[in-house]
């Protein structure tokens, strides 16, 4: 789960990171009057999108005055970055800049751990850093038991700064967004860039945080920010309907029963050269009435043109499965092919059931994917 740059940035200022202060505001008005509030001479007007790149994408604008506030705020708001639309913006005081530096926690999966990232080349390039130069991106991993002591804060510190003033401000506020970290159960907490103004202090001038989601019942003020996107929102109601669910853009429509089973169902779709709508796995359940909310969800995705049903009956007989499928379609109106494949208990008797009504019946995988492809094609 995502989070806005202002929403970041109080997380940060609650654990004692130094962030300047900062207005949140939907309309121009209200950003003139966040630059009255503020005081400063020079301020900074950013758009608040889940997306990174609104610097290159315009949506990043300094403004000296009540009229270029006015100005800019109503250039970015309404305006569309990487499919977001901008429906707010941040309106911040200028920082006095000497350096910039990137600093991040993210969940290593390779080993077990958090792993701390930083460079001596922040800004708006570092994806292109990374690509590009990697031996300028430090790592150093975290053992969650040990966590983060001085010691390991005073190496990474050293690592960016080489003045002991600023080594001395680093331990403290890597250690503050180490534990901000852990205890929010983020799966990344970011600054971007770090700066070093002109009198040797540090400043966190941008924020980003994203949550782990199934850590979320943990925390209800990080779930109260949650914004979800028309995708999100079809996910999280699959969940609460006992589905696992995510769109992936294809046009293959696949209803599984099983998380691995579904896995290997896209690969076989894909090495036919066709291409997934979805990740479905519905369970172990062959009630008609599940099976109905989950083809209503596969059709609210109006690029799919076939549904691909694969079936392994273990506990749950195939003949039940069949069964269910029947009444759910007598529920419901679809125009589209539909593939089903059942194998496993009672599979020949599912299939006898399913004879002779509009289903294309697979007795393999295989074949399952290979006419779904087909169908696809020719749709």
């Amino acid at each position: 789960m995502k989070v806005h740059e202002y929403q970041a940035k109080e997380f940060f200022a609650s654990y004692g990171l130094p962030v300047n202060p900062s207005v949140v505001c939907r309309t121009p008005e209200e950003a003139v009057a966040a630059y009255e509030k503020l005081g400063a001479p020079t301020v900074v007007v950013k758009a608040q999108v889940h997306t990174g790149g609104r610097g290159k994408a315009g949506g990043v604008k300094l403004a000296h005055n009540e009229r270029e506030v006015r100005e800019k705020a109503e250039a970015i708001l309404g305006m569309e970055i990487k499919g977001f639309l901008v429906d707010r913006v941040m309106v911040v005081p200028a920082a006095d800049i000497e350096s910039e530096y990137y600093v991040s926690f993210v969940i290593d999966r390779k080993s077990k751990s958090s792993l701390m990232m930083l460079s001596r080349a922040g800004g708006m390039d570092i994806e292109a850093v990374a690509k590009e130069t990697p031996e300028k991106i430090v790592k150093i991993p975290v053992d969650p038991l040990l966590g983060m002591p001085d010691y390991l804060a005073r190496e990474a510190a050293f690592a960016l700064f080489d003045d002991m003033a600023q080594v001395k401000q680093a331990v403290p506020l890597f250690q503050r967004l180490y534990r901000l970290f852990v205890e929010k159960d983020a799966s990344l907490a970011e600054i971007n860039p770090l700066i070093k103004t002109k009198d040797g202090s540090l400043k966190a001038i941008d924020a980003k945080m994203t949550f782990d989601e199934n850590a979320l019942y943990r925390h209800p003020d990080v779930f109260a920010l949650f914004e979800p996107t028309a995708d999100e929102r079809k996910e999280q109601e699959a969940k609460e309907k006992g589905f696992s669910y995510v769109n992936l853009g294809g046009d293959i429509g696949c209803m599984v029963n099983g998380a691995g089973l579904a896995m290997a169902t896209m690969d076989m779709i894909k090495f036919y050269g066709g291409n997934p709508a979805n990740f479905l796995d519905i369970g172990g359940s062959s009630n008609p009435t599940k099976i109905v909310e989950a083809m209503k969800l596969l059709l609210s995705d109006k690029h799919v043109k076939v549904v691909l049903i694969n079936i392994f009956g273990g506990i749950t007989r195939c003949d039940d499965v069949a069964q269910g499928l029947i009444e759910a379609f007598q529920l419901i109106d679809i125009d589209l092919p539909i593939v089903i494949r059942l194998t496993g208990t009672n599979e020949r008797e599912g299939r006898e059931l399913l004879k002779g009504r509009k289903f294309h019946i697979a007795t393999t995988m295989d074949e399952a994917g290979r006419m779904a492809v087909e169908l696809s094609k020719n749709a």
